[in-house]
């Protein structure tokens, strides 16, 4: 495995295939949960500024539209419409769309983990790509069914990562000046987090005060 970090200026985020209709089935993870990670991870790669290329099925299939709370995100991105490919490597706009980032990590995402997703990341492992698969941003039927999928993208050789984790690759530091973006991720995603350094703050705070209300001699 390359132990080069992922960084914004050298790693794609690659979303596949959050549609609507494919939201009604997943059975693989809790879907308020699940669309909480992919939006996560569309303002990871937005705000941060990796690369990003979203791909979905034509507009007419019963999948559907993206998610309404990730199109409000990622707003006038463009979306790649595919036909019918399970491998988005095999539809010349998407290839083209990742290639012209000129990143060779890519952090995959999408459902089904058994589908589309699958197919993506082998296509991209045979492009040569370096692929981080965002497992907690995909989803599939079940859970046996995501497992099994995972399981085989990473015999394969893609790299399994979570989508805050992520976000933290790319902070490095809390001191760094996109600090306030990591924040602001953890504030309105990974809301048991945030909780807990505000708890943390207090309680300093609350020492401080304490220890300057104490009469000096």
């Amino acid at each position: 495995m390359n132990l080069e970090p992922l960084t914004p200026d050298n790693t794609t985020v690659v979303l596949v295939d959050h549609a609507v209709g494919f939201a009604n089935v997943l059975r693989s993870h809790d879907t308020a949960q699940h669309i909480n990670n992919v939006v996560g991870l569309a303002k990871t790669a937005l705000w941060y500024g990796t690369g990003l290329v979203v791909t979905n099925g034509l507009p007419g299939k019963p999948s559907g539209p993206l998610y309404p709370q990730l199109r409000e995100v990622i707003g006038d991105h463009p979306v790649i419409e595919r036909a019918g490919n399970f491998n988005g490597f095999l539809d010349e706009e998407f290839a083209r769309a990742v290639r012209q980032t000129g990143r060779q990590k890519l952090a995959i995402a999408g459902v089904s983990t058994e589908g589309c997703v699958l197919q993506t990341v082998l296509g991209a492992l045979r492009e040569g790509y370096e692929v981080y698969l965002v497992v907690d941003a995909s989803a599939s039927l079940t859970a046996e069914t995501h497992a099994v999928a995972v399981q085989r993208m990473v015999a394969a050789g893609a790299v399994p990562v979570t989508w805050f984790s992520l976000a933290g690759e790319f902070q490095v530091d809390h001191r760094f000046p996109t600090g306030p973006i990591f924040q602001r991720l953890m504030r309105e995603h990974v809301p048991t987090m945030a909780m807990g350094v505000q708890s943390h703050l207090s309680a300093v705070q609350q020492a401080q005060q304490t220890q300057q209300a104490q009469p000096v001699g």
